[in-house]
């Protein structure tokens, strides 16, 4: 797992439960916050970007995100919400939902349809 970065984030933990902080965590500046949820069992994604980098956090649940940089390929579970994983614009992605999970996702650009690549890498 080693060609992918997760980032395992700032958590404090005490009898009354845990913390885990995200600020100043993040190499970019997200500008669009947005999160998944009720798709149980289904794929999402399927796509990489020209310039997005995206920070994924499964806040609840189990998220299986297949990666492929056109050189290596690999599966990241992401299953504890202390757990980030980084994807860069090169990075294509699918995201399958395990059941009751929320994808927290933060994006360093808008929403922009024309700067995704639909077209996997062979």
């Amino acid at each position: 797992m080693a060609r992918f970065t997760i980032l395992n984030l700032p958590t404090f933990t005490d009898p009354r439960g845990s913390l885990t902080v995200l600020e100043d965590s993040l190499p970019f500046k997200a500008v669009r916050t947005y999160w998944i949820y009720g798709a149980d069992g289904q794929t999402r994604g399927g796509h990489r970007h020209t310039h997005t980098r995206q920070a994924l956090v499964a806040i609840s649940g189990t998220v299986s995100i297949f990666m492929n940089d056109g050189i290596r390929s690999d599966t990241v579970e992401l299953n504890h919400p202390s757990q980030c994983l980084l994807i860069e614009p090169k990075d294509w992605h699918t995201m399958t939902f395990g059941p009751g999970s929320v994808l927290l996702v933060m994006s360093s650009h808008t929403y922009d349809r024309s700067e995704y690549i639909d077209t996997p890498y062979e």
